[in-house]
């Protein structure tokens, strides 16, 4: 995939000096946040021949927003357009109150010679009539639909102070054929499901739990054989090479990255019972973290690399505990009924998502590391495998529906929710789809 050039803003600033100073902001820390309403006309341009592919750089723009949750974007219809609106012109601000906009975005798309295009956005705030932001990039022309993802996310944090999370892809296991001999491969996409693409073929092995590299595009991921145990594998998505880590005699899975994309921490069998490890890239030394007779499995580390959160059975349940990275100070965090499993460790230190199964249905919820303040987001017949999204604050997961008495249904898909639980949206996938990965925000 080709790298998104930005360049700086200021050719877009200095045309048009307005005011900076922004009033409208979303505080998405808040248990419940009202969505925001935002005008998001067509992007206009001076080339007739970009017409089409200015309708479609809004519309998945206008789509991110959209799903996001924290706005309302505002039926076209409804806009009182302006004969001379640009990018570098100011709005006729009574225009969009009229339509109770709080936010204006106006963008522009223009070729050049070279065959690549300019995309230049401005943010205004519709009610104190100051800029709020504006940003100019250069991209190939058929990198448009990165283009959009990179302008939802300056939007995003030009309105909430924070990072997005538009610009990024998901990894996740694609399932075709009967249930009883399904064939599971890895396949990778946009977040908001464009583009999807297969990395294997599922036809040697059943590909499981891939997770990204936090640092580069790479993957690793559990590689189930008929013949013999799973081993843990790296992808690499840029080149498709594929490696082995390292030659064990009972299964490996779970794999997961330390946040520096140095190490990989997952479970190893040996002689009946599971623990947990780490290997270091560089040199295929294995450490041993967890020495018991109980099931430890599903690692995940905190993003300042210093603790640990897995899963073990070692108190009758499966349930969470926390640990240094170095094995020691073994703490077990959850303490709710039914059973505990996949802890991921939010991006932002906060929190740590899971699933839990409770009396025959299964929720994805978050508790805080030091085992309070667990809120349950999301409950269904079986949903698994959260992954945060890379400014921690919106999930993805999967959830299976059962199948019908005839036969007929069922059938894996991916969800999204938001930390508040109340924006929980199908992700559209080709075919089923189950355990997705988040990748980090695109270089």
């Amino acid at each position: 995939m080709q790298r998104l050039l930005m360049i700086l803003i200021a050719a877009v600033v200095a045309a048009a000096p307005f005011s900076a100073s922004a009033k409208v902001t979303i505080d998405i820390t808040q248990g419940n946040v009202d969505p925001m309403p935002i005008a998001v006309p067509n992007f206009l341009g001076p080339d007739e021949g970009t017409s089409e592919l200015r309708r479609d750089i809004t519309g998945v723009l206008m789509n991110d927003l959209d799903r996001s949750g924290l706005f309302q974007v505002i039926d076209q219809r409804a806009y009182i357009l302006e004969d001379d609106m640009g990018v570098n012109t100011r709005p006729k601000f009574a225009n969009w109150r009229i339509i109770n906009a709080q936010v204006l975005v106006v963008g522009e798309v223009e070729e050049l010679p070279d065959g690549r295009i300019q995309v230049s956005t401005r943010i205004w705030d519709v009610y104190s009539d100051e800029q709020l932001g504006a940003v100019a990039f250069k991209t190939p022309a058929d990198n448009w639909r990165r283009a959009a993802h990179k302008v939802a996310d300056f939007v995003y944090k030009s309105l909430t102070g924070e990072d997005g999370y538009f610009d990024t892809r998901i990894v996740f296991i694609h399932e075709t054929g009967p249930k009883e001999k399904r064939i599971k491969r890895l396949m990778i996409m946009d977040q908001d499901g464009a583009n999807p693409v297969p990395l294997t073929d599922g036809l040697n092995y059943q590909a499981l739990t891939p997770r990204f590299s936090p640092t580069q595009q790479q993957i690793t991921y559990m590689a189930l054989f008929d013949d013999r145990p799973g081993q843990v594998y790296l992808f690499n998505i840029e080149t498709g090479e594929q490696e082995q880590l390292g030659t064990f005699r009972g299964m490996t899975f779970a794999p997961r990255f330390s946040p520096d994309g140095r190490q990989v921490i997952m479970s190893v069998e040996r002689n009946g019972n599971s623990d947990v490890f780490k290997m270091d890239l560089a040199t295929r030394r294995l450490t041993r973290l967890t020495d018991h007779p109980a099931i430890d499995v599903s690692p995940t580390m905190s993003p300042d690399g210093r603790r640990i959160g897995f899963t073990s059975d070692r108190g009758g349940s499966q349930q969470i505990y926390v640990m240094n990275a170095d094995g020691g100070n073994q703490k077990r965090i959850t303490f709710g009924e039914g059973r505990y499993q996949t802890p991921v460790w939010s991006p932002r230190g906060d929190l740590i998502a899971f699933t839990r199964q409770y009396k025959g249905q299964f929720y994805i919820g978050v508790i805080r590391p030091d085992g309070t303040g667990e809120r349950l987001l999301t409950e269904s017949y079986l949903e698994e495998g959260p992954t945060w999204a890379p400014n921690g604050r919106v999930l993805m997961f999967y959830r299976d529906t059962p199948t019908r008495r005839n036969g007929t249904g069922g059938g894996a898909s991916l969800w999204s929710v938001d930390l508040t639980g109340r924006n929980l949206r199908r992700v559209r996938t080709p075919g089923d789809a189950s355990d997705p990965a988040w990748s980090p925000l695109l270089p």
